[in-house]
């Protein structure tokens, strides 16, 4: 079964840290990239940061350049999203997502993905 599961969401206060972990599950993680996407009540779907397992690439949105970042266990078929210096605007639901492309950008839309996780509450306090 595919299978993407996110853990590590929570409440947090303004300039705190969190870290999402993705683990995957039924498909030959190496071969994918993984992305991380994030909706807020009212506010388009975002992709926040993706990362491609066949060579490393990264991409992030740049509202979260210089604070976020990503990487990738092969050994765990985990990725993970440290989120530093967080604030209120990051308030959203985290998605991961798979896809077998990689272009270089963090495409928000549903068609470039085909598979997703359940998705975790980030709630940041001001």
């Amino acid at each position: 079964e595919v299978q993407l599961v996110e853990s590590g969401g929570g409440l947090v206060q303004a300039g705190g840290s969190l870290r999402l972990s993705c683990a995957a599950s039924g498909f030959t993680f190496d071969d994918y990239a993984i992305g991380w996407l994030r909706q807020a009540p009212g506010k388009e779907r975002e992709g926040v940061s993706c990362i491609s397992n066949s060579d490393g690439s990264t991409s992030y949105a740049d509202s979260v350049k210089g604070r976020f970042t990503i990487s990738s266990d092969k050994a765990k078929n985990t990725v993970y999203l440290q989120m530093n210096s967080l604030k209120p605007e990051d308030t959203a639901v985290y998605y991961c997502a798979a896809s077998p492309f990689w272009s270089g950008f963090c495409s928000s839309g549903s068609y470039y993905w085909p598979v997703w996780g359940q998705g975790t509450q980030v709630t940041v306090s001001s």
